[in-house]
């Protein structure tokens, strides 16, 4: 008898039948068909177990006391002739993308090899949609021309309600649509990386809700074939069990769920974004699968909108000066206009009639949360072990979509909860352990889960989390893009200075670009009488190390930080403005929310460059004056994705090669 090495799985049910008769019996039966499977003897009769079995079969870990779904709710949709009802297999209908990824069988020695890959891009096609922008990704093309006729791999129901919505709205080519192109790349089930989408507050609205739709698409149609997969194997059990006694529990085929229900997972930064995505999300339901939206009012309560906090600051004016407060750029209107409050989570539960918002996460298909409010569930899970955060256990859809507006409020927290899912779960939660795959047994589901990340902008950052995280056994497909710049977008006459500085490495670069700073640059500002500089820096760790080498070195400065108080920041812009101060260090994550005019700025020196484009062209024209103005801008190796973004791809790779390392810009 060959020894079989016990899964991650069997670990735990060892521990937890220890106090569950239901689940030793039933982990038993499994065990014992497994066994019969092997040896080719005849599975195990369910009479044998009859009373286990009855207490474990919650297959659609649904609420009974909440959600009663009449017998007609409990049906397939006629409409969907996806598999029969017969025991004898699968019907002769092509399989869907669906299927085939969620019925491939990985084996131990792929898992293993999976983390360790170096995928290759082996083909690119251009992204018509977007200028100067191409698609590439691994393994075979799948990308090919789909049949007109088709649904697209869309359920029935599913494709004929978003393409009269489509129509609807004035669209006449479906087909060549950029939501119909984007959920075809979706329905591939590989990990996407696209952050080269136009935001809505950027006037990109149609591009991005083109996106949104398909991503959400994609949602529905993976959860409408979750469900009816589940409902059509109850039937036929059901149907095969009035006629027989026989167990017909140990083929592959009623192998039909996770550990928890929820299947997809939508990680946003805003509940304004969140209002947004729901909303969309409940209109793209078919008609009859949204007859009764519950607690609809709620969720308007709690995601509707607000006064944006800022907007109605009162800022102390600077003396003897006409100072009146300059409106928002546009996208910062937009952007911030509701609630724009980063803590929410939402459960959404899908049955045949009625789409029920708020409902418990584990009795729900799609969780929508920040990852901030995560964290904040992580952490009293830890502190409280009647807690736990299993729904997470079996995501097979991850999208994150705003990346960009993420990675300036806190990376790390999305990172956090991303590593967090698809763990082995630390108590059972109602599912029949008989009908749970054998790649979620085998603790695989990681190299399943689909990762979507939708950004304005690439940092190295989502890169990162892209190539170290995202294991999907399908591969990978990413936007790549050239960049004209923004140079022609700044107004003041002044000549930018760009200063390379060398880095051996990733994890110096930061000890770098400090040395270089103090070695080269702050002995021509030290003295300087004059004042009005203003020193920006990109992220927060460095804003700390500026201030306190400027503090070592006893110079003048104020600061506008992550973190300062309104007043000290009042305070600040006068000081600046009048003098009193001459050096004031600047943060992009401030400005990102922010959006201050500064006034008084004769000396701009860009310690590193900004991640979002426009915020280059918006604080060089702050520059004042017409006499001595200065722009000097920092930049290493691996500020590459920043500066094709500020000067163009082919600039930005003659100024890394080069063997000079001053480079000047009018």
């Amino acid at each position: 008898m060959n020894y079989k090495e016990p899964s991650m799985y069997d670990k735990l049910l060892t521990k937890l039948k220890s106090n569950n008769k239901s689940i030793a019996d039933a982990y038993q039966r499994r065990k014992v068909s497994e066994d019969d499977e092997t040896e080719g003897s005849e599975s195990l009769s369910v009479s044998d177990e009859e009373d286990g079995y009855e207490e474990l079969d919650m297959v659609d870990n649904e609420e009974q006391t909440e959600d009663v779904e009449t017998e007609d709710d409990l049906q397939t949709s006629e409409t969907d002739q996806d598999e029969d009802l017969s025991i004898s297999g699968p019907s002769a209908v092509a399989t869907s993308s669906f299927s085939n990824h969620v019925e491939y069988k990985l084996s131990k020695v792929e898992a293993e090899d999976l983390p360790k890959k170096r995928w290759k891009y082996t083909w690119e096609v251009p992204a018509a949609d977007i200028s100067n922008c191409k698609w590439v990704g691994t393994g075979e093309c799948f990308i090919k021309d789909d049949d007109l006729n088709s649904n697209y791999g869309l359920k029935q129901k599913l494709y004929k309600h978003w393409l009269d919505a489509y129509k609807t709205s004035g669209g006449s080519d479906f087909h060549s649509s950029r939501q119909r192109w984007f959920f075809s790349l979706c329905n591939s089930y590989c990990d996407i990386l696209h952050c080269e989408k136009k935001p809505f507050y950027h006037k990109g609205f149609e591009e991005d809700s083109n996106i949104m739709d398909a991503y959400l698409m994609h949602s529905l149609n993976h959860i409408f074939r979750t469900r009816d997969l589940v409902r059509k194997n109850d039937a036929k059990i059901s149907k095969h069990q009035e006629s027989t006694k026989e167990d017909i529990l140990s083929g592959d085929g009623f192998l039909d769920q996770g550990f928890t229900r929820p299947k997809v997972l939508i990680l946003l930064p805003l509940r304004s974004i969140a209002l947004r995505v729901i909303e969309r999300l409940i209109q793209l339901a078919p008609a009859t699968s949204r007859v009764n939206v519950e607690h609809i009012d709620r969720f308007y309560q709690d995601f509707g909108s607000e006064e944006v906090e800022g907007d109605n600051e009162k800022e102390e004016q600077p003396k003897n000066a006409k100072f009146h407060k300059p409106p928002k750029p546009s996208d910062h209107q937009s952007l911030f206009k509701g609630d724009t409050r980063d803590d929410f989570m939402i459960g959404i539960k899908f049955t045949r009639k009625t789409i029920k918002l708020y409902g418990d996460f584990y009795s729900s298909d799609i969780i929508v949360a920040s990852p901030l409010e995560l964290m904040t569930k992580f952490g009293k899970a830890e502190k409280n072990k009647d807690l736990d955060t299993d729904y997470l256990s079996s995501i097979e859809v991850v999208i994150i979509d705003h990346a960009d507006v993420i990675s300036l409020q806190n990376w790390s927290f999305l990172t956090s909860v991303v590593e967090r899912l698809n763990h082995i779960p630390s108590k059972q939660h109602g599912t029949n352990v008989m009908r749970i795959r054998q790649w979620y047994l085998d603790g695989f589901a990681k190299f399943y889960r689909q990762t979507i990340i939708l950004g304005y902008y690439l940092n190295p950052d989502m890169n990162s989390l892209f190539n170290r995280l995202c294991l999907n056994y399908q591969g990978k497909v990413k936007s790549v893009r050239d960049h004209k710049g923004v140079l022609p977008k700044v107004l003041s006459q002044v000549r930018q200075i760009y200063e390379r500085f060398d880095a051996d490495s990733i994890a110096d670069v930061d000890d770098a670009r400090l040395e270089y700073f103090a070695k080269k640059v702050f002995p021509k500002i030290k003295d300087e009488e004059q004042g009005g500089i203003m020193l920006f820096v990109s992220s927060y760790f460095e804003f700390v190390r500026l201030r306190n080498f400027l503090k070592s070195q006893n110079a003048s400065f104020c600061l506008l930080g992550d973190y300062t108080d309104q007043r000290d920041i009042s305070r600040a812009r006068i000081w600046f403005f009048e003098g009193k101060r001459k050096i004031m260090l600047y943060t992009e994550r401030i400005h990102f929310y922010r959006r201050y005019k500064i006034r008084g700025i004769r000396n701009l020196i860009i310690y590193s460059l900004p991640e979002r484009k426009e915020f280059y062209p918006e604080i060089v024209n702050m520059l004042e004056g017409s006499d001595d103005l200065a722009c000097t801008v920092l930049f290493s190796l691996f500020d590459k994705l920043r500066l094709e973004r500020i000067v163009g791809s082919a600039p930005a790779k003659r100024m890394i090669k080069s063997e000079k390392g001053v480079f000047v810009f009018c």
